[in-house]
């Protein structure tokens, strides 16, 4: 089973747990978290991207009571906008995990290409 997988410059990440060794159930939800974004960070680490690559992801959560939870420590791992999110309540998830998530990144440009002159056959943005 892959982790992620790379197609050009997009990631496709698999279901991601938050568990500790041993398939265990971290005692608080935002451990649980904490270590479910440190592991799909170090996923797109592999893949030479970042959190801020990240353009949209799913969380399934087994009681969304968890809900303020996650998103205190899911704040914490951005710096630019966050991605496009679906929250959804599930049924109960592998190991008595609270949280999976899943989600997609695209390797974003470093430097916005150069304005060009009109005409030219490069694209540049509509105006309005």
């Amino acid at each position: 089973m892959s982790r992620a997988v790379l197609t050009g410059d997009t990631l496709y990440l698999s279901g991601e747990l938050g568990l500790l060794p041993g398939r265990k159930v971290p005692a608080t939800a935002e451990m649980e978290a904490e270590l479910l974004l440190r592991n799909v960070k170090a996923t797109l680490a592999e893949a030479g991207m970042t959190m801020d690559d990240l353009v949209s992801v799913q969380v399934f959560c087994s009681d969304v009571a968890h809900f303020d939870a996650w998103n205190a420590v899911y704040r914490s791992h951005f710096t630019k906008e966050y991605p496009a999110r679906a929250f959804i309540g599930s049924a109960p998830l592998l190991y008595g995990a609270r949280f999976e998530m899943q989600g997609g990144a695209v390797r974003r440009a470093v430097d916005p290409p150069a304005a060009s002159a009109p005409g030219d056959g490069a694209w540049t943005p509509a105006a309005g």
